[in-house]
């Protein structure tokens, strides 16, 4: 339930009676300052109140806006201000300051434009929605209200809010071809009483069924497979636009979003590996190789994101030109389609899936993807190496974090501090690319079962410490996790082929599924301010060295068909693990009512 407290003078013939209630609130009336802060005592605190002026003019999507965004403890516009429980006590404050210096005397001016000013005046972060054409004010005179009512007239909000349910920066395929209707099916949705969560399921499921229509290996079933991809990423985008329609912003909803895109992505790749194994072409290595390659795809934007979040500052001459060409229209689509984003690549593999062959989409994806990666690893580079910033205690943590290490790395670390501190700032990811060739070489060019991997993967395991050994604050460190990603999945999709065993590159993608889920997972925690995964968790599974080295040793000491089932029993045990730890996790922070958010993820 939530309260809202109508201020000043009511003007006969206003609508914000009814504007309030439709927008949830039950209405308390307050004749002055003393007044309503005695009503705003008895809201219970676990409510969420607003102090709405009775003279309010505007429209009801600029109250909505305004007064019941989950995401923000405290929030106003012209003539009203709200406050979540998190907010209510610098709310409370603010009103016996006010009522104070008022004496509580009757109304003239706006008591809630007033308490945003004193909000302000205290430092508190109050959130003022962006309002564009809609209208919010606190006429003083008739004519001022005749001029506002007019203003409101002028304005379509519905159209407005349809507008604004779609993400500000997508991609090509999704602004022109998804997003003009998709919206409609948003508000659809939104009067039918369905949440995003819902949709977000729906588009799981529909992908799930696209995944087994392309697994039945003919024509037909590779068409309807293409059609429910699409189909797929209709709602895909439709739940996000339903939550900035309706304000259904959450936490468990950002995390269900993020994490069933990449659910859907990885299963509808491992669908398309069973199809093509029906009629007779083992693609098992592409796959796991398009999700290698995605999943390091996605580290790099997070460990860049991370790394230069709360940088002091951005002098990159790259990051200038880059901006200037963001300024020109047709190159704005160009460089948002050449790094293939969801949209573009879920249609790619849609249509190929439909009038091709398994092989041909999974060939297309790789070169699409390899030159996607190359195009935005060389201008972060470049960009990198050219901004005068200094990294923050926060990024550095956020990087450790994102590393993953186990405890053999962290051992490592700890034991070589000294000298890693005499090392030049530039020398970690230099370090970790070393170590993370050397093992993925070594396993590549030697016999299945040789010991030689294992040798490497020791060495891998003291290069990733030596690497983390020292916060990770220089220029280029944002690529060690990234790395570290590459290194451990290469080691196990190549140790699964050299097997040369049906089953074992299958068992492998497994594998890296659930170690992809865990290190999505920690991303999302961390953008969600949550922290990292439990130590507990990360020290369960091994770290990614840890796991790297265990592989190894598998394949040195296990015939090809051990391997295969060694191989399927590490990824259930590290997917049971990982999921059970996650979905607690994000139930209880969704029951433990912690700040909603709305994840906008990966660009559509």
């Amino acid at each position: 339930m939530s309260t809202a407290i109508l201020t000043g003078q009511p003007v006969p013939g206003s609508s914000i009676e009814a504007d309030l209630r439709s927008l949830g609130f039950d209405l308390r009336t307050a004749a002055d300052a003393a007044e309503a802060e005695t009503l705003l005592a008895e809201v219970p605190g676990d409510e969420r109140v607003a102090l709405v002026d009775a003279r309010f003019v505007g429209h009801v999507h600029a109250l909505r806006l305004g007064l019941t965004d989950p995401r923000f403890p405290l929030a106003g516009i012209p003539g009203a201000v709200t406050a979540q429980p998190a907010g209510r006590q610098a709310l409370t404050r603010a009103m016996a300051r006010e009522n104070s210096a008022g004496g509580g005397t009757t109304l003239v001016d706006s008591l809630a434009d007033r308490i945003l000013t004193a909000l302000d005046a205290d430092g508190t972060g109050v959130h003022r929605p962006e309002l564009g054409s809609l209208v919010a004010a606190v006429p003083a005179d008739p004519q001022a209200r005749n001029e506002a009512r007019q203003s409101v007239a002028d304005v379509d909000d519905e159209a407005v809010r349809l507008k604004s349910a779609v993400k500000a920066r997508d991609g090509f395929f999704t602004t022109y071809c998804i997003s003009p209707y998709s919206r409609y099916i948003a508000r659809w949705c939104a009067r039918r009483g369905l949440t995003p969560n819902q949709v977000t399921t729906a588009s799981l499921i529909t992908a799930l069924i696209a995944a087994a229509c392309a697994a039945t290996g003919t024509r037909g079933g590779f068409v309807a497979a293409g059609v429910l991809l699409i189909a797929s990423f209709v709602l895909d985008c439709t739940d996000g636009q339903l939550a900035r329609y309706s304000l259904q912003y959450s936490t468990l909803g950002a995390w269900l979003d993020a994490t069933f895109d990449r659910a859907k992505e990885y299963a509808y790749y491992a669908g398309l590996a069973l199809g093509a194994a029906r009629g007779g072409d083992d693609v098992w290595a592409l796959a796991l190789g398009a999700m290698v390659l995605q999943t390091c795809r996605h580290v790099v934007d997070f460990s860049f994101n991370e790394a230069n979040h709360d940088a002091t500052a951005n002098t990159s001459p790259t990051a200038a030109l880059s901006d200037k060409l963001d300024s020109v229209g047709w190159t704005v689509w160009v460089r948002r389609m050449i790094v293939l984003p969801i949209g573009e690549r879920w249609a790619m593999i849609a249509v190929l899936t439909a009038v091709t062959t398994p092989r041909i989409t999974f060939y297309a994806l790789l070169i699409g993807c390899a030159f996607a990666a190359a195009y935005t690893t060389a201008g972060r580079v470049l960009r990198s190496l050219t901004r005068k910033a200094r990294r923050t205690d926060r990024a550095a943590g956020a990087l450790a974090d994102l590393a993953d290490s186990g405890p053999l790395a962290r051992g490592f670390a700890e034991a070589l501090k000294k000298p890693a501190r005499r090392l030049p700032g530039f020398t970690a990811p230099v370090i970790a690319l070393l170590g993370g060739l050397a093992v993925v070489l070594t396993a590549a060019l030697t016999d299945f079962g040789g010991p030689w991997p294992v040798v490497a993967a020791l060495g891998y395991a003291l290069t990733s410490g030596l690497a983390v050994a020292r916060p990770l604050k220089g220029a280029l460190d944002w690529l060690v996790p990234p790395i570290f990603r590459a290194a451990e999945y290469g080691t196990v999709l190549v140790l699964a082929a050299k097997a040369d065993l049906n089953g074992a590159l299958p068992a492998a993608f497994g594998l890296v599924a659930a170690v992809a889920y865990h290190h999505y997972d920690t991303v999302y925690r961390i953008r969600g301010d949550a922290g990292a995964p439990p130590a507990w968790l990360v020290r369960s599974i091994g770290g990614h060295e840890g796991r790297t080295l265990l592989v190894t040793v598998l394949a040195a000491l296990l015939t090809a068909s051990q391997f295969k089932v060694a191989l399927t029993a590490l990824a259930v045990a590290v997917a049971l693990v990982v999921l059970v730890e996650s979905i607690r996790f994000w139930v209880g922070a969704h029951q433990g009512g912690a700040p909603a958010v709305h994840d906008e993820g990966e660009t559509a």
